[in-house]
């Protein structure tokens, strides 16, 4: 099965009943992600494989309130935007000072007789 898009519209006058609706939302199996969306954020959208919309409706009617069915469609799966790559320069500094102090060092060897 492909994964679907539920958006369910429900009357919620109270935070209270807004975070029930939501335990409900999340509780069917097969949802994968809810959230709030809509310009009064009084409406549920839904997201996952396999999800039955009639028993979300209905439990959210019984449990919430009055609720609508909005919409039910496929997900919109965005693909990511290839971009050229350019090679990467490496630039290489040498700090003087290190070839200053190092040029002077005593060897670590010695001989053994």
């Amino acid at each position: 099965m492909a994964k679907q898009k539920i958006v369910v519209k429900v009357t919620m006058n109270s935070e209270k009943k807004s975070r029930k609706a939501m335990q409900i939302a999340v509780s069917i199996s097969g949802v994968e992600s809810a959230s709030f969306v809509g310009s009064d954020k009084d409406q549920i959208a839904v997201t996952g494989e396999g999800i039955d919309s009639v028993e979300l409706t209905s439990l959210l009617r019984k449990k919430v309130g009055h609720t609508d069915l909005v919409s039910v469609g496929p997900v919109e799966e965005k693909k990511p935007e290839q971009k050229e790559s350019k090679p990467v320069e490496a630039k290489m500094q040498i700090n003087p000072y290190d070839y200053y102090y190092n040029s002077h060092v005593v060897p670590y060897y010695y001989y053994v007789y």
